[in-house]
C-alpha cells in the first residue's frame, strides 16, 4: 500500500495533527487487512471498525475495579431437594419465577452491593391519587430495597400535595411535574410515554434499574434485589391459575395489542414491572408507539397499557417473573401457596372512585384490580 501526502511547506505545522491521524488510521487499516487477507469475503469496513472498538474496550477493561471476595456462611444447596414443589419456579425459557423460599437474600444483597446498584422506583400520583403517596413512601422506606440506593420518582400534576419525607441514607425523592388528563384511561396509557421519555432524559444517567408500580398500594413485606433482572413482569393475582383462553388479552385483530386465543404464557399485571433502564425504555417505547397506532385507528385496547404490556411480554419474554406475592389485593381469597403478601392494594372508598369515573362515562364494577 502506498500513501501519498502533499504538503504546503508554509502551513506544514498546521497539518501535522491531521497527518498523524491519517497515518494512524492507515496503519490500523493495513494491520486489519493483513490479518484478514485469507478471507476473501471479509468486510473490511466492519473489521476496521472492530479494531477501533477493540482498542477502546481494551482501555476500558484496564479501568475495571478488582473483585474483592468475602466469606459467606449458608446451607449447602441440595439438587435433590427443590426449594418449592407446590408452584412453578422456572418458565420454559429459563426465567425464574420468584416465590418466598426460592432464594437467599443474604447472597443476593452481597452481590448487588458489590455492583453498587442504584434503583429507581416510579409511581404516578395524578389528580386524586396524590393522596396515596404518603402511605406508599412510608411503607417503601420500611420494606423496599432496604440497605440499597433508591431514588423515588413521583410523577404528579399536584406538586404542592406531595408531603416532605425523612428518608434513609442513600435514598432520595424527586418530584416530576406532568400534565393531568380528563379521562383516567389517558392517565393510565400516558404512563408508558412519560417513563420512556424520562428514561432517555434522566433515568439512564441516574439509576441502573427501574421498578414501575401503582401508587395506590402499600408495601407490607420485604421487596428486595431478588426482583431485579434485565426485564421482569408480575403475575396478575386474578389469573395465576387461569388458562390462556381465560386471559383478558385484547382479542380484536385490528388492535396492535391483539393476542389470539391459542397464544399466551401468563397474564401480567400492569401495576408492577421493571428492569434495567435500557430494557424498560424498549418496553415503554413499544407500548406507547403501539397505542399511538391504535389511536389513529380509533381503537383503545381493552385494558389500556396493561394490554400492550402483555403483548410485549408474549414476544419479548421477561427474564424474571414475580409471583402474586408481589402484587396482591386482599379482596381475593388467599390461596394456601401464598406465603407472603409483599405489596398489597390500599383499601379505598370505591363508591367515591366509581362516582368520579361514572361522571366521565365509565362504569367501574370492581375494586383495585379489574377482574
Amino acid at each position: 500500500m502506498t500513501v501519498e501526502i502533499y504538503l504546503d511547506k508554509k502551513n506544514c505545522w498546521k497539518t501535522k495533527p491531521f497527518i498523524l491521524c491519517v497515518l494512524l488510521l492507515c496503519s490500523i487499516f493495513w494491520h486489519t487487512l493483513r490479518h484478514n487477507r485469507l478471507d476473501t469475503n471479509a468486510p473490511l469496513f466492519c473489521n476496521f471498525q472492530r479494531s477501533i472498538i477493540g482498542i477502546n474496550n481494551a482501555s476500558h477493561l484496564g479501568l475495571l475495579k478488582g473483585v474483592t471476595l468475602h466469606r459467606m456462611l449458608y446451607d449447602t444447596p441440595n439438587i435433590m431437594r427443590p426449594l418449592r414443589i407446590d408452584v412453578l419456579t422456572m418458565t420454559p425459557w429459563f426465567a425464574p419465577i420468584v416465590w418466598n423460599g426460592t432464594y437467599n437474600s443474604d447472597i443476593l444483597n452481597a452481590q448487588f452491593h458489590q455492583k453498587d446498584v442504584h434503583v429507581g422506583l416510579t409511581v404516578f400520583a395524578i389528580r386524586k391519587y396524590a393522596v396515596f403517596v404518603q402511605t406508599f413512601i412510608e411503607t417503601a422506606e420500611k420494606f423496599f430495597m432496604v440497605g440499597q440506593k433508591v431514588t423515588y420518582y413521583i410523577f404528579t400534576d399536584r406538586i404542592n400535595d406531595i408531603p416532605a419525607f425523612t428518608l434513609s441514607d442513600g435514598r432520595k425523592l424527586i418530584v416530576l411535574e406532568v400534565p393531568s388528563y380528563t379521562r383516567w384511561q389517558d392517565v393510565s396509557m400516558r404512563r408508558m410515554e412519560m417513563i420512556r421519555d424520562q428514561s432517555r432524559q434522566r433515568f439512564i444517567r441516574e439509576v441502573d434499574y427501574l421498578v414501575c408500580v401503582d401508587v395506590d398500594m402499600r408495601f407490607s413485606d420485604e421487596v428486595g434485589v431478588e426482583i431485579l433482572s434485565g426485564i421482569f413482569g408480575t403475575l396478575h393475582p386474578g389469573f395465576y391459575s387461569a388458562s390462556r383462553e381465560q386471559f383478558t388479552y385484547e382479542r380484536r385483530p385490528q388492535s396492535t395489542a391483539y393476542i389470539p386465543t391459542d397464544e399466551g404464557d401468563f397474564y401480567y399485571a400492569g401495576g408492577f414491572f421493571g428492569g434495567t433502564v435500557e430494557e424498560v425504555y424498549r418496553l415503554t417505547n413499544f407500548c406507547h408507539n403501539a397505542m399511538m397506532v391504535d389511536k389513529e385507528k380509533q381503537i383503545e385496547a381493552i385494558w389500556h397499557d396493561e394490554s400492550y404490556l402483555n403483548k410485549y411480554f408474549l414476544y419479548e419474554k421477561p427474564t424474571k417473573i414475580l409471583s402474586p406475592e408481589y402484587l396482591w389485593d386482599n379482596n381475593f381469597q388467599t390461596p394456601g401457596f401464598l406465603k407472603r403478601k409483599r405489596f398489597v392494594a390500599v383499601p379505598k372508598n370505591h363508591n367515591a372512585i366509581r362516582y368520579r369515573r361514572e361522571l366521565m362515562g365509565v362504569s367501574v364494577a370492581s375494586g383495585k384490580f379489574h377482574r
